[in-house]
Order: C-alpha cells, then structure tokens, then sequence
C-alpha cells in the first residue's frame, strides 16, 4: 500500500481523535455552563479564565480515583465492557464528510477518515448498535441486580428506537439516490436544497430516536438514579465510569454530525466553493447548534415514566417514520 496514503490516513485519524476528546471535554463544560444558565446558576467558572480548566480539573481527578471491581463480579467482562461502549463512538465519524476536497502539498486530500465508502449510511447503522453490547456487559457482569436492571432497560430502549432511527435514514437515501454520505451532502449544495425543508418529520424522528440512543434526557431512564442509583455503571468508578461518560458525549457528537449531513447540508454554506476550509467551519457551527439542542431538552423536559418512553417509541415514533417513508417515496416518485 502507498506509504504517503497510509501516512494520510495515520494523521486523519489522529486529527479526529484529538478532535472528539477535546470536544468530549469542552462540552463537558458547555452543558455545565448552558443548564446554569438556564437555571440562573453560576456553573464552573473557579479553573482557570472562565473555567475553562475545569474539564482538565475533571480529568485528573478521575485518573487519580481508586478504582473498585465488586467481589461477585465477572472480572474480564466487567473490564472489557467500558472499551466495546467507547470505540464505536470513536469510529461513527469515520464516514462523515468535514469538508469539499482540497489542495495541500501538491496533493488533492478529501476532508474526512473515509467520507467515499459507498455505504456510508449503513456503516454508521451497524456501527451505532454496537454499543448496546457494551451496556449490556458491564451491567450483567457487574453481579448487581440494579446494574443489571439499567442494562435490560438500556438494551429494550435501543433495539425499539433503533427501528424508527433506520426508517429516519432512509429518506435522505431516496432523495440522493445514494448510500453514500458525501453524495448525500453533495446533493445539499445550496441552503434551499437541504433535506430538512422536504423531511422535517424524518429529522424529526432522528433527531428523538438519537437523543434516546444516546440515553440523554428525557430518555435518560438506564441511568435513573432515583430507582436504580445508577443504572448499568452503578459499580463502575475512576477511569472506567469515565469512558461511559466520554461514550456519552462523544456519540452526541457523532450522531449530531450525521444529522447534519443527512439533513442540513453538512458542511456546505455560502463561500465554501471559493474558500473550502470554510466547510469545517460550518459543520461545526451546526453540530454546536445540534447540541445546544439535546441540553435545551435536558435542562426543560422531565425524564419520562418507563412504560410510556417504550410506547412513544412503538406506537408514535415507528408509524411516524413510516408515514414519513411513504411520503419520501411518493415524492420520488412523483418528481421522476
């Protein structure tokens, strides 16, 4: 294989790898001073100007905690079960496009890992499931009956909404004509063009079936403290609960990015053919509003009753995506 490719590759992935711990971290920070905000708190602000020390603050006190393995627990499990949860969080963004290709050192380079795969999309399904394995590991093999309870809850939760998030992917499929992502932002060149103004109910299910995907509030019942103090990681301290948390926060990341290729256009916006590190930019600019979003949700929804989380997933959101892939297919079809 061309060296100088695998070197491309090589910093790519760094790039995005440092990328995705640095905004693990800082939106560790925005969500903290965002719900103080909203709340009429102060937040952190005593680490550093601003605060802007506190995630570094965060990360060394979680290094430097004991970590504890339960006696009755299944000990290789219990370990291996945080890493199968992180690593997919870190590989989703491996098909999202960051920008238009670009010219540096007499070579053309495409803004992304492997932005051309052309199934991108059922890529980033089969990679997005994953996760769930690890849930369920680390509350199985933690011998502890509620740990145990949050798994099986995490595990219903995500099967359910994982059949409305793939009926959600599929309009922006039929209207590119396209598994792959790139074509999909492609087809998004200009503002009128974006997939959202033809499916705000597919962005709408998305966006809902992701932030339960995610275990994020209202959807947050995995983790509900005041029944199952904890949920699937109730055992878990130090280093090991962090990467729980790092999954967490790095798949908000991830699924806003994918939201914002399927459905605003990606990183395309005004100048980025004339200027493409422009496109990045933009990109980001979206992601942040996407995840302005989820903790707007937070800091103003209360957590739902388990039973009716589980029928709003089955009996609104599944009819609501099928409603809106007939809908997609009648436009195509129509429009051909």
């Amino acid at each position: 294989m061309d060296p100088v490719l695998l070197a491309e590759w090589a910093v790519k992935s760094a790039l995005i790898l440092f990328t995705l711990l640095t905004g693990f971290a800082y939106l560790t920070l925005f969500e903290r001073r965002v719900l103080a905000r909203m709340q009429v708190r102060i937040g952190p602000n005593r680490v550093g100007p601003w605060g802007l020390l506190q995630p570094l603050a965060d990360g060394i006190k979680l290094i430097f905690k004991e970590e504890l393995i339960p006696n009755q627990a299944d000990r290789p499990l219990f370990i291996l079960a945080p890493v199968i949860t992180v690593v997919p969080a870190f590989i989703l963004v491996a098909v999202i496009p960051i920008g238009p290709e670009v010219e540096l050192f007499g070579r053309t380079f495409a803004l992304g890992l492997s932005d051309n795969l052309n199934v991108g999309v059922l890529y980033f399904m089969a990679v997005s499931s994953i996760a769930v394995y690890g849930i369920a590991l680390a509350g199985w093999s933690s011998g502890n009956k509620y740990s145990t309870m949050g798994a099986l809850r995490a595990s219903a939760q995500m099967v359910s909404y994982e059949l409305a998030l793939g009926l959600a992917f599929v309009g922006p499929i039929l209207l590119a004509g396209s598994l792959s992502v790139r074509e999909i932002v492609l087809d998004q060149a200009h503002l009128l063009d974006w997939y959202v103004f033809r499916q705000p109910l597919g962005l709408y299910v998305f966006l809902v079936s992701a932030i339960a995907e995610v275990n994020r509030a209202p959807f947050d019942l995995p983790e509900a403290e005041q029944e199952l103090t904890a949920g699937y990681h109730t055992e878990y301290s130090g280093m090991k609960f962090a990467m729980f948390y790092m999954a967490e926060y790095i798949k908000m990341i991830a699924v806003s990015a994918v939201a914002a290729s399927l459905f605003l256009g990606g990183y395309n916006g005004p100048g980025v053919e004339q200027i493409p590190w422009l496109g990045p930019l933009y990109l980001a600019g979206k992601i942040v509003v996407l995840l302005f979003l989820m903790i707007w949700l937070r800091a103003t929804l209360p957590r739902l009753r388990y039973d009716r989380l589980m029928a709003y997933g089955w009996k609104v959101l599944l009819p609501l995506g099928l409603v809106n892939l007939v809908w997609t297919a009648a436009l195509v079809v129509g429009v051909g």
